[in-house]
């Protein structure tokens, strides 16, 4: 687990632990879904970290009958050396092999990514700024080209524990 210096004390991302989320996903031409989720953060020795989240959508929704109810993503990624940014690499159940970047700022973590090899050249971001020390809320979004496919308004909990 990394050192926390002064103001990027973060308790999401930087310490290990149990999150859940809820909030509303939007795509292009649909009506926005209530989704909801989980996310778990480890660490090891070595400032390696690993992030498994699950997003989950009810049944009725437009991304349900897409042919998914969920989502599950598989990160992996190493905090550098100042401790302000990391890289990740990430297995997304629709998306496949993505790589990114994170920055950690006095109040937000902020990062980016892109699919690997996708002809569509999908890309995207996420916000998570500090409400207090065991909540936080996102902003993801999602683009194409120039083009936004979706967005993800969402507040996360830290689980005791």
């Amino acid at each position: 687990m990394p050192e926390k210096k002064g103001a990027a004390a973060h308790t999401f991302l930087l310490d290990a632990g149990r999150w859940t989320f809820k909030g509303t996903w939007m795509e292009r031409n649909q009506d926005p879904v209530a989704i909801h989720g989980r996310t778990l953060v480890a660490w090891n020795c070595d400032s390696w970290f690993t992030m498994a989240t699950k997003l989950l959508f009810p049944e009725e929704s437009a991304v349900a009958r897409q042919g998914t109810s969920e989502i599950i993503m598989q990160y992996r990624g190493r905090l550098g050396s100042n401790d302000q940014r990391y890289t990740y690499v990430l297995k997304h159940s629709q998306l496949g092999q993505v790589e990114g970047e994170g920055w950690i700022g006095p109040e937000s973590i902020v990062q980016r990514f892109w699919v690997l090899g996708d002809r569509d050249r999908r890309s995207g971001f996420e916000t998570i700024h500090r409400i207090a020390d065991n909540s936080y809320r996102l902003s993801s979004g999602m683009m194409s080209e120039h083009y936004l496919l979706n967005t993800m308004e969402a507040t996360l909990e830290r689980q005791p524990g």
